[in-house]
């Protein structure tokens, strides 16, 4: 029964910023890279941000390469997404995702991932 809850998300205005919070429980958090997805309407997915399971690595895709962090707290079990200089074209759902690793690309990354929370909508007014 695992149980993701994906919050912080918001109306903001281009150049803003938002943090994002997942808390997960019912699942051995360590023991999965996590990170975001997110999904904007009439599009499919897209993976923007991964953390290995220490945190020792991360990746992000070329959309928000330089404008997002992600990081994460074992102890708590939540993953983080700070989001920066936010743009019109980051307006999604926000979704958060674990994979049993390694990071072997945005094709691929929780490819296979069923347990998906309600997400936290993230809109970006210009």
């Amino acid at each position: 029964q695992v149980q993701l809850v994906e919050s912080g998300g918001g109306l903001v205005q281009a150049g803003g910023s938002l943090t994002l919070s997942c808390v997960a429980s019912g699942v051995d958090f360590v023991n999965y890279i996590w990170g975001w997805v997110r999904r904007a309407p009439g599009k499919d997915g897209e993976g923007i941000a991964c953390i290995t399971w220490t945190g020792g690595s991360t990746y992000y895709s070329d959309s928000v390469k330089g404008r997002f962090k992600v990081s994460r707290d074992n102890a708590k079990n939540t993953l983080y997404l700070e989001m920066n200089d936010l743009k019109p074209e980051d307006t999604a759902m926000y979704y958060c995702a674990a994979d049993t690793g390694p990071f072997t690309g945005w094709a691929t990354f929780a490819a296979d991932f069923t347990d998906w929370g309600q997400g936290t909508q993230v809109t970006v007014a210009s």
